[in-house]
């Protein structure tokens, strides 16, 4: 069926951020700073590993891909934002809105089982430093990868074609600065049982499953620790454990927020605040959180300043 038979809009009216005007350029000035953090935190990121021949290990593979998607992911939402906040007519075409959508889910998806399988790779190193390189091989590398990008297409996609059936009438205001899935399912003049099924089906698949293989990753890692003698390379497994926890706890507390503080003001709204955190906020921590942790990227980095330093003179 085509799309002109089943809505009746053309474009959509996003709302945008509850900022009164005299704030506007102040949150703008923030919001442009910290998305072009994100954006040369983790191209910095992504172009350490792939100049330092020491930095090429699983873990740094997950990274340099956790990386990529946190600027895809910002740059999804992030730029329209900005837009928005100096335009009049807040406006987004249907074509623009569902393809927002789709990719913001899609990057949402992908972030989660890229520090799934990064989860799994500390396990690997804590629990079996003998059998590490064995275990964690490139092909399980690169098949991790290629599976978290098509369960995370196959969710956004089964969120994006269910959503193109809706009929959506007069009331075509999004009260989000993007075209958010939960957002968009309070405005259609048609029934969402089916949307809401399907949302909460693979909202477990990609959010619920992973979390609890996190979990059972890191407890298989925390007995390893408490049963055996320290040794300089469990310690070394160990310095990055730190990082990737920290990853997680960003991740997965706006997530848990979101369902235990249903709403957190009068003002603002609590899924607009979770979006923030997901789209601003933690893409442009993550970068600081390794850089900062781990040893081997400061030592990397320091050799690509140093570098820099004397090609300069």
């Amino acid at each position: 069926m085509r799309r002109e038979n089943q809505s009746s809009v053309s474009e959509f009216l996003l709302l945008g951020l509850p900022i009164r005007p005299e704030q506007q350029a102040m949150f703008f000035a923030l919001f442009l700073g910290m998305y072009l953090t994100t954006v040369l935190g983790n191209l910095l990121v992504i172009l350490l590993i792939r100049l330092d021949s020491r930095l090429h290990t699983p873990m740094y593979f997950f990274l340099s891909h956790l990386a990529f998607t946190d600027v895809s992911f910002s740059s999804v939402t992030v730029p329209k934002m900005l837009m928005d906040m100096h335009a009049k007519y807040k406006s987004i075409p249907y074509e623009g809105c569902v393809s927002q959508m789709y990719f913001f889910i899609f990057f949402t998806d992908l972030d989660s089982f890229l520090i799934t399988s990064m989860a799994y790779d500390r396990y690997a190193a804590i629990c079996h430093p003998l059998h590490y390189t064995t275990i964690m091989r490139e092909e399980l590398c690169a098949l991790l990868v290629a599976i978290s990008w098509i369960l995370s297409c196959a969710s956004s996609l089964s969120h994006t074609l269910l959503l193109t059936q809706l009929s959506f009438c007069a009331d075509n205001a999004i009260p989000h600065f993007f075209c958010d899935l939960g957002a968009l399912l309070k405005i259609p003049c048609s029934g969402i049982f089916l949307n809401e099924l399907v949302m909460f089906t693979v909202g477990v698949v990609v959010i619920t499953l992973p979390f609890i293989c996190i979990l059972v990753s890191y407890g298989y890692i925390g007995a390893t620790i408490m049963k055996g003698p320290s040794t300089k390379g469990i310690c070394k497994a160990l310095s990055t454990c730190g990082s990737h926890l920290s990853v997680v706890s960003l991740y997965y507390g706006a997530i848990f927020g979101q369902y235990l503080f249903p709403k957190l003001s009068n003002f603002i709204d609590n899924d607009i605040i979770v979006a923030l955190m997901y789209t601003v906020v933690t893409p442009m921590l993550n970068p600081f959180i390794y850089s900062l942790r781990n040893r081997d990227m400061k030592e990397a980095l320091g050799k690509l300043f140093g570098r820099a330093t004397s090609l300069s003179r």
